[in-house]
């Protein structure tokens, strides 16, 4: 572990002084973080809830969704089978 503190940046902490242990990427990673909820307003916020629904639906299997209309918020909730299908049309789609 110390070669491996002494090596990195001094920028980077990726290592728990408390228990000696390198960090994993499921510390950074919630496996059960499949949800991800975005609100969308304006005259066209219900369209745009269900245009990227239908785009989460057709890229990834089993993908759940619901859209709820409050005044001129609309908010839009896609359920994922996995975290990993949540970040990657997170990064696919700039959201």
């Amino acid at each position: 572990m110390k070669n491996i503190q002494e090596s990195q940046s001094a920028l980077v902490n990726d290592t728990c002084n408390d228990c000696g242990s390198y960090a994993d990427i499921g510390a950074v990673i919630d496996e059960h973080d499949t949800q991800l909820s975005i609100s969308f307003t304006g005259a066209d916020a219900k369209v745009e809830a269900e245009a990227v629904a239908l785009k989460a639906k057709s890229r990834f299997d089993g993908v759940e969704s619901e859209i709820k209309t409050d005044n001129d918020l609309t908010n839009l909730v896609i359920h994922f089978a996995y975290s990993a299908e949540k970040m990657i049309f997170q990064l696919e789609n700039g959201i």
